[in-house]
């Protein structure tokens, strides 16, 4: 089997020299032996923390959201939630495992590229390789995906040039070509060298999620950052690499072994359409109800804490996942972006 490295080499000399960054990166995460194809993922064994990996405590407060969402539609019969990068099921399993008041209506569709992750989803995930086409009654959520989505790179040298990947020797190195479909929006003065990523592919992910809702949420939680920030702030803090809960090495090494991310620019997103709400995860978990999980869990670990059950113990653990997935400094600062229809 080819390695990432052999594969970015091929589709560079197919493509006369050079291949876009958003190629490089489509390649380097998702090709057959790309980070996400192959060894990649979130977990404390994996690569990075997302909120679910905290504990069960976030999908409990989206499941009340959820549950929330349906009640406003009137309690649909048929209520489909499709959470998209599902990685291994892990905030499914929480959220399936809730309370959920909408149990009967409810279809959950857990959509994952990676065949070695959907393998650990359960039939109740219905699990699979891509979006649904068809429209649907229900919530679309998307949980640190969109950072992960190819992008476009563009680097200011006088006028917005777009970056390439070449190899020279045995490495890859960047190139700057001009291109004629740089978008319009770009400022038109930027600092020599600043750097900002097109996130096409977002904005394409995101009319599709919102087309197929018929009448419902797309929610989306991810860490975001607008272009403007992008193009004054240092491009390391917006582009990143991550590998064993480590930050990785420069994005054109390691192909297949590293994360490459990127703050997800909300100014972007709202060409395709204005979110209806913008707020911080600390904000959306205490509107749905964090701190009732929290002090029921308190409540349930005082009754219990001097003959604990498994129960008991995921209970009292709530304080500690709340105190993390709030924190203004972390997780609690992530942005929740809702579109609804």
């Amino acid at each position: 089997m080819q390695s990432s490295d052999s594969e970015i080499s091929v589709a560079i000399v197919a493509a006369g020299g050079a291949i876009s960054f958003e190629k490089f990166m489509e390649l380097a995460l998702y090709s057959p032996t790309g980070f996400y194809t192959s060894t990649g993922r979130a977990g404390r064994r994996g690569d990075f923390i997302t909120s679910p990996e905290v504990g069960p405590l976030f999908g409990a407060v989206v499941a009340r959201a959820i549950d929330t969402r349906w009640h406003d539609l009137d309690r649909p019969k048929n209520f489909d939630v499709v959470e998209v990068g599902a990685g291994p099921g892990t905030l499914a399993r929480s959220i399936l495992t809730s309370d959920l008041e909408c149990r009967d209506a409810l279809r959950y569709v857990a959509v994952e590229i990676s065949d070695a992750q959907r393998e650990t989803h359960t039939v109740e995930m219905n699990s699979r390789s891509s979006m649904p086409t068809s429209p649907f009654i229900g919530v679309v959520i998307a949980n640190e995906l969109l950072d992960n989505l190819p992008f476009r790179l563009f680097v200011f040298d006088g006028t917005w040039q777009e970056a390439f990947v070449a190899k020279q020797g045995d490495s890859f190195v960047e190139v700057l070509r001009k291109v004629d479909d740089a978008p319009s929006w770009l400022p038109q003065i930027a600092p020599h060298g600043a750097r900002v990523p097109v996130q096409s592919a977002a904005a394409r992910w995101l009319c599709h999620a919102i087309e197929i809702v018929q009448n419902g949420s797309v929610i989306v939680f991810d860490y975001c950052s607008t272009t403007l920030d992008a193009v004054t702030a240092p491009w390391r803090d917006w582009l990143r690499t991550y590998r064993l809960h480590e930050p990785g090495e420069h994005y054109l090494r390691n192909f297949g072994e590293q994360d490459i991310t990127s703050h997800v620019m909300v100014d972007q997103l709202h060409l395709v359409r204005p979110a209806d709400r913008v707020v911080s995860q600390r904000e959306w978990l205490t509107h749905n109800g964090i701190n009732e999980l929290v002090a029921d869990g308190r409540n349930y670990w005082q009754a219990h804490a001097a003959k604990p059950d498994v129960k008991a113990m995921k209970m009292r653990s709530r304080v500690s996942e709340a105190e993390a997935l709030c924190d203004p400094r972390g997780l609690g600062n992530f942005k929740v972006l809702e579109w609804r229809k």
